[in-house]
C-alpha cells in the first residue's frame, strides 16, 4: 500500500489526516471544494479577504475548518497567513481564489482593472506558492491545484483580462510542476468551463444587456457551445479536486472540466 511520508495511506478515496488550504473558500467554488475534501476526510482552512463570509462557511461546514482572513494578491497577507499556519501540516494547496474582471473591449479597459485581475488571478497563485510549498519540499510530499479555467484556452470576447489571466496560471502550473516533482510535491491545474452560479448570471445579464437580448437568449447561446448542452456545477468542480488528488502519478497536468465546452 502506498503511504506518504508520514504513514498514512494513499489509497481509496479517503485524506484522512491531511490538511488543505483552500483560497476563496468562503463562497462559491471554494466553498464546494472544500465541502468534497471533507467529504474525503481532510481538514480544511479557508481563506479570503471577507472574514464574515469565511466565519459563516466555516459554522456551515462544521468544525474541521478553520477560516483565516487573506487577500492574496497581498504580499504582507499572504506572510501574515503563512506565520499564523507555522504550526498546521499544509499538505494541500488548492489556489481557487479569482476575479472574473471587467467585461468590455480590451481598448475600454483600464490598467488598474487589468492589473486588479492579474493581482488575484496570478500573483495570489504566486504568493501562496511561494509561503506555503517550501514546507511541502522539506517533507518531501504535497499537492497543489491551480484553478485555471477553459477560457484561458480559447477565445472568450470582452474577457481579455480574465483569459490572459487563466492561461498564465496554465503556465506557472506546468513549468512550477518541474520545479518541485523532484521533491515530491505534485502541481496540476484544474480548467472549469462555465459554471452554473452567481458569476454567470452576471455575465449573461451583461451580455443581454450589450446584445439587446434576452438573458435567456444569451445564456442559450453560450451553454449551446458545449457537447452536454449545459454547464457544470460548483459540485462537480468540487468532485474533480477531490478525484485529482487521488491520482498520484499526475504532475504538470492541466484537466478540463466543461461539459464539452472545450474538446481537444
Amino acid at each position: 500500500m502506498t503511504t506518504d511520508p508520514t504513514g498514512t495511506s494513499l489509497a481509496g478515496t479517503s485524506l484522512a489526516g491531511r490538511t488543505a488550504l483552500v483560497t476563496g473558500g468562503g463562497s462559491g467554488l471554494g466553498r464546494a471544494i472544500t465541502r468534497s475534501l471533507l467529504a474525503d476526510g481532510a481538514r480544511a482552512v479557508i481563506t479570503g479577504r471577507d472574514g464574515d463570509t469565511l466565519k459563516r462557511t466555516a459554522d456551515e461546514l462544521g468544525p474541521e475548518v478553520v477560516p483565516q482572513a487573506c487577500d492574496v494578491s497581498r504580499p504582507a497577507d499572504v506572510e501574515a497567513l503563512a506565520a499564523a499556519l507555522a504550526d498546521e501540516e499544509i499538505s494541500i494547496l488548492v489556489n481557487n481564489a479569482g476575479i472574473a474582471g471587467p467585461v468590455a473591449p480590451l481598448t475600454d479597459i483600464s490598467p488598474e482593472d487589468w492589473d486588479e485581475v492579474f493581482d488575484i488571478n496570478v500573483r495570489g497563485v504566486f504568493l501562496m506558492c511561494r509561503a506555503f510549498l517550501p514546507a511541502m519540499s522539506r517533507r518531501g510530499f504535497g499537492d497543489v491545484i491551480n484553478l485555471a479555467s477553459v477560457s484561458g484556452k480559447r477565445p472568450l470576447l470582452r474577457r481579455t483580462p480574465y483569459c490572459a489571466s487563466k492561461m498564465a496560471v496554465i503556465g506557472l502550473t506546468t513549468t512550477l510542476a518541474g520545479e518541485v516533482g523532484p521533491q515530491g510535491v505534485t502541481v496540476n491545474s484544474l480548467s472549469p468551463g462555465p459554471v452554473s452560479g452567481p458569476r454567470m448570471e452576471r455575465n449573461f445579464r451583461l451580455e443581454a444587456e450589450r446584445t439587446g437580448s434576452s438573458y435567456a437568449e444569451a445564456e442559450e447561446a453560450f451553454v449551446s457551445r458545449a457537447a452536454l448542452g449545459r454547464m457544470v456545477t460548483e459540485e462537480e468542480v468540487g468532485e474533480a479536486v477531490s478525484a485529482m488528488l487521488r491520482m498520484r502519478g499526475m504532475c504538470g497536468a492541466d484537466i478540463d472540466l466543461s461539459a464539452g465546452m472545450v474538446a481537444r
